[in-house]
């Protein structure tokens, strides 16, 4: 019986550094594990070099899916639950890792800003 445990190896470094970090397999325990790019934990994904891209890329696809769910159906909303319904489903997402999102760069804060604008646009 799997209890759906999964165990990764993520290499973390410097962009520079990537090349020089070993590919092959990494012994953990009795089983060997090929090394990873990005991994997820808590919801939050780490990548190899620790920029937070992967993390703001699956913040804004899963954004924009829940805007293309809500755009689908608001016509049959009140502006009172059109807006709960926002809050409830993309700006908890935005708020609930802001704090791992502190201090990345202003690149992958500005992959964030379209979301509040389609956000803002839908309400």
């Amino acid at each position: 019986m799997s209890n759906r445990l999964q165990t990764e190896v993520l290499w973390c470094s410097s962009a520079r550094r990537q090349r020089q970090i070993p590919t092959g397999l990494v012994r953990v325990g009795d089983t060997s594990v090929l090394p990873v790019r990005t991994v997820r934990d808590l919801g939050v994904y780490i990548d190899a070099d620790v920029t937070m891209s992967a993390h703001v890329t699956a913040i804004v696809k899963a954004c924009f899916a829940a805007l293309r769910q809500i755009r689908s159906v608001r016509r049959s909303m009140t502006r009172t639950t059109l807006l709960t319904v926002v809050h409830a489903l993309v700006v908890t997402k935005l708020d609930y890792y802001s704090s791992v999102l502190s201090g990345i760069s202003g690149q992958l804060s500005q992959r964030l800003q379209p979301v509040f604008n389609a956000s803002a646009r839908l309400v």
